[in-house]
């Protein structure tokens, strides 16, 4: 069985470094890297959509990235407590035509014991966005890392 540390029960410490993860993970928009980090029978609700599996996760994120493009993503963590972490997030993209969006959503992880995500649960809302609107770019720099982001 592989592990994905840091390993449940989460400290802050160790919950903002599985964020910090999987932030660095979706903005690689590599289908396979994101699902290893999720479990064989991992079970997500995705807006009004509901998957079942480390494949169909995969067959979920090419679709979402065939028409999310340019998609660079921010994570912060709300709240942690054992297994189980709580995120807010932003992201922005463009569609095929070219309009920008803004999404903001809520996430709820439950991981098992060898860190491997066995449950999302995430709600987003989209906003249209010009592109000189913009302020998400590519992975977060470094320097960036450990910072919050606007609400708005």
């Amino acid at each position: 069985m592989s592990q994905r540390p840091p390993l449940p029960p989460f400290t802050e410490e160790t919950a903002r470094t599985k964020v910090q993860a999987a932030e660095d993970a979706w903005n690689t928009t590599d289908p396979e890297r994101v699902a290893g980090a999720y479990t064989e029978d991992s079970v997500w609700r995705n807006r009004d959509e509901f998957i079942t599996g480390r494949t169909a996760i995969i067959e979920f994120l090419r679709q979402k990235w065939s028409r999310e493009l340019d998609y660079a993503l921010r994570k912060d963590m709300w709240s942690c407590h054992g297994n189980r972490i709580a995120v807010r997030y932003q992201y922005e993209s463009h569609n095929p035509s070219g309009q920008w969006y803004r999404s903001y959503g809520n996430e709820l992880w439950e991981f098992d014991e060898n860190g491997l995500m066995r449950r999302r649960e995430s709600s987003i809302n989209d906003v249209p966005i010009t592109e000189s609107e913009r302020r998400i770019f590519g992975p977060r720099p470094e320097s960036e890392r450990g910072q919050t982001f606007p609400l708005r």
